[in-house]
């Protein structure tokens, strides 16, 4: 029987690696964050998506670095297990980043059915946008079953179409703004409501959300054909491709919507904006957008997750059960990845799904910078004031997003530590017990 994992080295070009980028980055980011960020920072909000800009520039430095050096298809397990090695730390931290990725596929999966209501009239609180939720994600997981090659070009064709209807989104959503002289972009200031910087702040950190997909392109790190050139160029470009949408989408949304009628309408907010302006037509072009975005983006996620779930298995550092399945690693990988999706989705709704998703992302993503600095310093010739700044940024927004969950939700809080200590745990007696047995082993060995 076939265990091992499969990958196809230079299937993936540098177009088709900054499609799968940006398919993961646009998918959600701009659909339901934009309306999240406005309850958080108000009408400042479309600053909130250029700090997270900023904040994404300085991290993205030390992927870069360790792409350039150590392509690898298991992205951010093999740099954690390059700095940390074969110790608690990686694992833990690999898992966190494994579990925010599918904490980013039940978003998208929600996003799509806060959507997909719009055109039938019906109320996102009810259980038709799980049931939709749901429905995406184990279609997603049929998808996946299917070959490389296949995810690739649909993933690439979806992530076209996706662009230019964004683009055209945000194009035409100006030009009405523009000749219907509503201009409710007005509103827009630098300074957060009522001078609360500490909205703004936790309205970065969800900010940070919308450009993280850039992580994806380091997890398909050998598959990409020249991948010391292209997976930094890949990540430079699909950054900057977002922060040119958001900014355009922003700009259109704030343009068309007032802040309380965007933060009514925060789940769908892109279809509420697209209504005054275009009418029904409008909504059904959006919403068939969003579709396509956040399928898409589930997608190439869901192929990237499983993919570096397998490489930590392979690497005998996460606990692996086949539950008596037939199949290669990777398959197995996929059922637990879309079964974590669907136990998320059920739970919970968008707006802790996102407050997860960056508390566990910026602790491991300072993990990253910090070996980079303790560890891989002089063997990637990285400049350590780069990844120094990138943990400043990261605990300042980790700090302001907890004091304004605090405030708001602390519940969300209190899960977040709770995953966290679960993984913890389940890692620590893991590896205890891995390394006992093969002592054992090899004690075994030398009796004979």
């Amino acid at each position: 029987m076939d265990r091992t994992s499969h990958y196809e080295k230079n299937s993936l070009s540098l177009t088709g690696t900054i499609a799968l980028g940006t398919g993961v980055m646009i998918g959600a980011g701009i659909f339901s964050l934009t309306g999240q960020m406005a309850e958080l920072a108000g009408s400042a909000f479309p600053f909130a998506f250029l700090a997270a800009a900023i904040v994404v520039s300085f991290s993205a430095y030390s992927y870069i670095k360790i792409s350039n050096k150590y392509p690898s298809a298991g992205g951010i397990g093999m740099y954690l297990h390059k700095m940390y090695g074969h110790s608690l730390t990686t694992a833990f931290h690999a898992l966190l980043m494994y579990v925010s990725m599918v904490i980013a596929q039940s978003f998208l999966a929600r996003t799509f059915g806060s959507y997909t209501l719009q055109l039938f009239e019906i109320d996102v609180n009810t259980m038709w946008s799980t049931i939709l939720a749901v429905s995406l994600l184990l279609a997603v997981f049929l998808i996946n079953l299917t070959s490389n090659k296949y995810i690739q070009g649909t993933a690439f064709f979806l992530g076209v179409i996706k662009l230019v209807g964004i683009l055209l989104f945000g194009l035409v959503g100006i030009y009405l703004m523009i000749i219907s002289g509503n201009n409710m972009a007005a509103e827009v200031t630098p300074s957060p409501a009522n001078n609360d910087w500490i909205a703004f702040i936790a309205a970065t950190a969800l900010g940070v959300l919308a450009f993280k997909g850039f992580t994806t392109i380091t997890n398909s790190g050998s598959e990409v054909s020249e991948p010391r050139k292209n997976i930094s160029r890949a990540i430079i470009i699909s950054i900057a491709l977002c922060i040119l949408i958001y900014a355009l989408v922003g700009w259109s949304v704030a343009g068309n919507l007032s802040i309380n009628e965007i933060i009514e309408a925060k789940d769908y907010s892109l279809a509420a904006a697209a209504k005054p302006a275009a009418g029904n037509a409008g909504i059904w072009f959006t919403v068939l957008l969003a579709v396509i975005a956040t399928a898409g983006g589930l997608m190439a996620s869901v192929f990237a997750v499983s993919r570096m779930l397998a490489m930590l298995t392979e690497m005998k550092l996460v606990p692996h059960s086949h539950f008596g399945m037939p199949g290669s690693i990777q398959k197995h990988t996929l059922v637990y990845t879309i079964v974590l999706g669907l136990l998320l989705t059920t739970l919970f709704d968008l707006s802790r799904i996102a407050s997860l998703g960056i508390i566990l992302y910026l602790v491991m993503d300072t993990a990253i910078h910090w070996g980079v600095i303790r560890h891989l310093r002089n063997d990637i010739n990285a400049n350590v004031l780069i990844p120094g700044i990138a943990i400043l940024l990261n605990l300042t927004l980790l700090v302001g997003f907890s004091l304004a969950k605090w405030q708001a939700d602390p519940m969300i809080l209190f899960i977040a530590v709770g995953i966290m200590s679960v993984i913890w745990v389940m890692e620590k007696t893991f590896l205890v017990f891995a390394d006992t047995s093969a002592d054992n082993q090899e004690k075994e060995h030398h009796h004979h």
